[in-house]
This record gives C-alpha cells, structure tokens and sequence, in this order.
C-alpha cells in the first residue's frame, strides 16, 4: 500500500499522488486514448479552465445536476428514515420531500462555521421531515417502532456525532456511491487502476503487474479519477 490512510481519505484531502516512478518499455495503460476521461466531462464549458462542482451546477437550475445530487444522497437518506423506526413507504416519501425542502432552500446552504457539511444540512432537513410525519400520524396507528422510535428517532437522527465508526461508514458509502457517478468517464482500465488502488486498497506495485503496465500508469490513472471526483462532487462529501 502506499499510505497508511484510508482510501476515502485520501479522495477527501485531495492530497498529492506519490512522486512517479520512470519505467521503460512498458505498455501504456491508456492507449491508443491518452485520454481516458475523455470529453465526457458534464460540468466542463468550453474555455473553463475548472469544471462547475455538482453543487455550483445544481445552484444554476441544472435539472441532470440535480438528479445527480439525488442519486448521490438518497440512499442515505433512507437509511437515516430506516434508523428513526420509518417503513419503507413512509420512507421513500419522506426521501421525496427531503430533497422538495432541500431544492428549495439550497440557496440558505453556507460553510459559515467550522463542520457545517452539507451532509449535516440535509440530515437537519431529513430529521425535520420525519418529525412532521410523526406529527401527522399523531392519533392515528403508530408508525413501524411506536414510542422506541420516537425515542431512536430523537437519539439518532438529531445533530450529527462527532466521527466515529458510524459517521465514517457514512462518510464511506458516500464516496462508493460518487465514484458511481463518474465511472462512465473513464476507460476500463483507468478505472481498475482506480479501483484496485483506492478502493481495495490495494499495493500499487501489485496493481500494476496484474493489469500488465507501469507503477507510473497506475498512478497517473488513480490520480486522474481522484481529480475528477474533487471536482465534481468535492464540496458534497464532508
């Protein structure tokens, strides 16, 4: 392996790849495209040195963004509704209105404080929505966990706790669920290298034998897609 850290951290810190290695006659991961992102960049205009984040394309009314931003998060979503005791019906509707209240209050997102996240920002929003359909079914048949998940419900769903195992978890289904989002960008190849490396957590030297080329290339393809998820989807995945 090449660092001790994870490998989300790694993603998250946006931190340098390791210095390349020369190597010589070796075959090049991304021919005959040197290129394996290739145009396929949907944040990108031409002229712009820096493609828009997903964030800054959804605050612009891009209806592809927004789904994007909803691919991304709602699966956490629905597990926060699965820990507050919700069924899966009531869930996916709650999930719905999440994301109304959050499209029409994006604008009111600030980092004006150390650990504002927008992870935070919308599990603030995802608890408030379970909290009205509680209400709502007051005097009527308790939702799935009755009282408990009342109880669970205020435990679990209300300000996030400090790191640990389960917001790590988090953390971590998050970046699985944004290199989902960018796979189709890259060549097979420059994708395993990515892969292997990043994900697995595997030794890069490794990495390279098994896929038939140079430390170097695999490096070169880790950090490519490494960048790519900085830019499109950094400001999302604190």
């Amino acid at each position: 392996m090449d660092t001790g850290r994870s490998p989300y951290t790694t993603i998250a810190s946006g931190a340098t790849p390791l210095k390349t290695v020369a190597t010589r006659k070796a075959p090049r991961m991304d021919q005959p495209n040197p290129d394996p992102g290739g145009d396929a960049n949907p944040g990108r205009t031409p002229g712009q040195v820096t493609p828009l984040s997903l964030l800054e394309r959804v605050r612009a009314h891009d209806p592809e963004a927004w789904h994007r931003l909803v691919r991304l998060y709602q699966p956490l979503v629905l597990s926060w509704c699965a820990r507050g005791g919700i069924n899966t019906t009531d869930a996916e509707d709650v999930a719905q209105e999440v994301f109304t209240a959050a499209a029409g209050a994006l604008d009111r997102f600030h980092r004006d404080r150390p650990g504002d996240t927008f992870r935070g920002w919308l599990r603030a929003i995802t608890r408030n929505q379970i909290l009205l359909l509680f209400r709502r079914n007051r005097g009527r048949p308790q939702a799935e966990g009755g009282s408990a998940a009342w109880q669970n419900l205020q435990a679990v769903v209300d300000p996030l706790p400090g790191p640990g195992e389960e917001d790590s978890a988090e953390v971590g289904r998050l970046y699985q669920q944004a290199a989902e989002l960018v796979r189709g960008e890259f060549e097979e190849r420059t994708w395993k290298a990515f892969e292997l490396t990043v994900i697995d957590d595997r030794d890069t030297a490794d990495v390279a034998r098994e896929l038939n080329t140079t430390v170097n290339n695999v490096r070169q393809a880790k950090s490519r897609v490494l960048r790519r998820l900085r830019e499109e989807v950094g400001d999302l995945l604190d």
